[in-house]
């Protein structure tokens, strides 16, 4: 019993920078079909489920020379995301006050991927964490960490979406700067605590 609510508590930690991510995007988008909110979730949740198991599966021989870099890592990613979605938002607003913005602005695939891969590369160092887990445990834990990532990021989207058809055009801005926030807390976190 303590395993489970470990692993359950364990994806709630992993799951926060997905989930604000998940938001950032709920903002930029708030007229996205339920497809791409699944697909949003599945991407965090697989993403974040298998990092551990990758790290898990390294150990402690290569993990420790790239560990110091996954803080370097995620900044760069999420700022440059950021700050191409602030740079976007500012540039098109014009363009999109003529266009429906679904038309003017998709979120890609491509996008997707690189966001699960922000969020989740310090989930690689929890691996270590479940290193002395038998095989089937560490892909049991994987699995909590999973299905918690997915309920958290797609409950995000959501909250996200809400707000930003409040916010409107200015909802781009705040995923943007969204982004650029939760890569400079993975970097000082990863950095000095």
């Amino acid at each position: 019993m303590f395993f489970i609510l470990e692993s359950i508590l364990l994806g709630l930690g992993l799951a926060m920078d997905a989930s604000a991510v998940s938001m950032a995007n709920g903002f930029s988008y708030p007229k996205m079909k339920i497809k791409k909110i699944i697909l949003i979730a599945l991407m965090f949740g697989l993403f974040q489920g298998v990092m551990p198991l990758i790290g898990y599966f390294i150990g402690h021989t290569i993990i420790t020379y790239i560990e110091k870099w996954i803080p370097w890592i995620a900044l760069i990613i999420l700022c440059f995301l950021g700050g191409r979605m602030l740079y976007e938002a500012l540039k098109s607003n014009d363009e999109c006050e003529k266009v429906e913005k679904t038309d003017c602005k998709k979120l890609t695939f491509k996008t997707l991927i690189i966001q699960s891969i922000a969020t989740s590369i310090d989930a690689l160092s929890v691996g270590l964490t479940i290193a002395d887990y038998s095989i089937i445990k560490a892909i049991i834990c994987a699995s909590f960490i999973t299905i918690v990532t997915f309920a958290c990021s797609f409950g995000s989207v959501f909250l996200g979406k809400k707000f930003g058809t409040r916010l409107g055009h200015r909802a781009e801005i705040i995923g943007g700067i969204i982004l650029i926030l939760i890569g400079i807390e993975i970097f000082v976190t990863g950095m000095f605590f």
